[in-house]
């Protein structure tokens, strides 16, 4: 009966954190930066450390939202020569 209880909770989990990061994601992120920054800071366990940066969400840089992220020149979006 545990077992049942226990897939149920999993699939329950699973669920509320898709809706979360499909119908919230502002909130989300708000979130993930709220419980990753205190485990962060200088004299933490490194353990812990790697695990705020599992939690942080991934940066916004301006460079990932130009082209989609690559780094060179190749998606510039201007005339093409044949």
């Amino acid at each position: 009966m545990w077992l049942q209880y226990a897939i149920v909770g999993a699939i329950v989990i699973v669920a509320l954190w898709v809706f979360a990061k499909k119908q919230l994601p502002g909130t989300l992120r708000k979130a993930r930066l709220a419980l990753a920054a205190p485990l962060v800071r200088e004299g933490r366990p490194a353990w812990m450390r790697a695990l705020a940066r599992r939690i942080a969400p991934p940066g916004r840089g301006s460079a990932t939202l130009a082209c989609g992220g690559c780094d060179n020149d190749s998606c510039d979006p201007g005339p093409k020569q044949h």
